[in-house]
C-alpha cells in the first residue's frame, strides 16, 4: 500500500528543486517580511519595522481592506534606491523557489512623482533585472498596470511611462484593482496603445466579479492570458472560447481563499477549469502577504488536480507556453524542466 503522507514528501522534493516561470506576481506585493521590515525602518509610519507583527498585518478581512494594506506598503517605496532593494531582493527569494523567470506585475503610478520621477524609477528596476538575471540567474520582465480604482487618469499616466519611454524589460500592459465600478471597457485606449506597441494584453478580470468581466476583458482589451478570471467556470461558454483560443488564465489559488474570493481551497474552480480544457498556470500574486509561495502554490495544484511528478511538469511547461518571450528562451525553459524531469526519473 502507497503512504500518502511519503507520496506527498516526495511530491514536495520534486517541486523544490522544479525549474519554473511565474506570470502573475505583484512587485510591491512579492515583498517578504524581511523586505517589507527594512523599507519600514527607512521610513517609520504605520507598517510595523518588525517580521513577526508584520504577519499578523497581513491578515485581510476582505479585498477592500487587502487593497488598503497593499497601498500602506507601497507608501515605503519612495526613492530609487527603495524600488531597487525591492526588486532585487524579490528576485533572490524567487531564485530560492526555483524561478527562472517571473513576469512582475508593477504599477509605476502609485511609486512615480515629483520626488520620484519616471526615469529614476525606471533606471531602478532596470539596474534591479540586470543584476538579478547576473546574480542569482531569474530574468525578470515586467507588467505595468493600471490601478483601476484611481481611474483614466492613472491609466494615461502608466501608458505615458509604458510608452514613452525606453523600458527593454517591458512585455505587457495588465489592469489591476477593483473590478466593481471600473469596467475592463473603460481602458480600451490604454490597452489599444499598449498593444499596438507590441505589449501583451493581460488585464486581472473575473476574480471578484463573475464571467462578464472576462468576456470584457477579451472582447475590448483583446486579452491574451487573463490574471485570476476563475469565474470563468461559471460559464461553459466561455470555458469553451478560453481553451479554443489557448487564452492562459493565470491562477492564484491562496490569494483567492486569502481574500474570500472561494470559501476554501476544496472548493476553489481550478479542477472545473482544468477538465474543461483552460490553460492554467499556477502563480502566488502577492505571496507573503497570502503566506505562500510558489511551490507552495505548485503543491495546493497537486492536491486539487492529484498531479504527479510528470503532471507537476506539464504545469510548468504551460506557464513557459503562456509567457511573453521569445521562443528561444522558451525552448531553453522548456529544456531546463524536461532535464531536471529527466534525472529526476533517474534518481528515483
Amino acid at each position: 500500500m502507497t503512504d500518502p503522507a511519503a507520496t506527498t514528501r516526495t511530491l514536495d522534493a520534486f517541486i523544490a528543486g522544479l525549474p519554473k516561470a511565474e506570470l502573475h506576481v505583484h512587485q510591491v506585493g512579492s515583498a517578504s517580511p524581511r523586505i517589507v521590515a527594512q523599507l519600514a525602518e527607512r521610513h517609520p509610519g504605520t507598517v510595523p519595522a518588525d517580521p513577526e507583527a508584520l504577519v499578523d498585518y497581513f491578515r485581510f478581512d476582505d479585498f477592500a481592506h487587502f487593497i488598503a494594506i497593499y497601498l500602506s506598503v507601497v507608501e515605503l517605496v519612495e526613492t530609487a534606491e527603495d524600488v531597487r532593494l525591492l526588486t532585487y531582493e524579490v528576485a533572490r527569494e524567487m531564485a530560492g523557489q526555483q524561478v527562472r523567470y517571473a513576469e512582475l506585475t508593477v504599477t509605476p503610478y502609485l511609486s512615480v512623482g515629483e520626488k520620484l520621477p519616471a526615469e529614476a524609477f525606471l533606471e531602478a528596476i532596470e539596474d534591479a533585472r540586470t543584476s538579478a538575471e547576473r546574480d542569482f540567474g531569474v530574468r525578470l520582465r515586467w507588467i505595468f498596470d493600471i490601478p483601476a480604482d484611481f481611474g483614466i487618469p492613472a491609466a494615461e499616466a502608466t501608458a505615458s511611462i509604458a510608452l514613452d519611454h525606453d523600458v527593454p524589460g517591458l512585455v505587457g500592459f495588465g489592469i489591476g484593482g477593483s473590478e466593481e465600478g471600473f469596467p475592463r471597457s473603460m481602458f480600451r485606449d490604454q490597452f489599444d496603445r499598449a498593444r499596438a506597441h507590441g505589449l501583451g494584453s493581460v488585464p486581472h478580470a473575473g476574480e471578484t466579479t463573475g464571467p462578464a468581466t472576462v468576456w470584457d476583458a477579451i472582447e475590448t482589451l483583446g486579452a491574451q492570458r487573463i490574471e485570476h478570471g476563475i469565474s470563468a467556470a461559471q460559464d461553459p461558454d466561455l470555458m469553451a472560447y478560453l481553451a479554443e483560443n489557448d487564452i492562459t488564465l493565470d491562477v492564484c489559488p491562496t490569494s483567492n481563499v486569502a481574500l474570500k474570493v472561494v470559501d476554501d481551497l476544496a472548493s476553489h474552480p481550478l479542477p472545473t477549469l482544468v477538465a474543461a480544457g483552460v490553460p492554467v498556470s499556477i502563480n502566488t500574486d502577492d505571496p507573503p502577504m497570502f503566506g505562500t509561495d510558489l511551490n507552495g502554490e505548485y503543491a495546493v495544484a497537486a492536491r486539487l488536480l492529484d498531479l504527479d511528478e510528470t503532471g507537476l511538469a506539464r504545469l510548468a511547461r504551460a506557464a513557459v507556453d503562456g509567457a511573453f518571450i521569445d521562443e528561444t528562451t522558451k525552448t531553453t525553459l522548456r529544456g531546463e524542466i524536461d532535464a531536471y524531469t529527466s534525472e529526476w526519473d533517474v534518481r528515483t
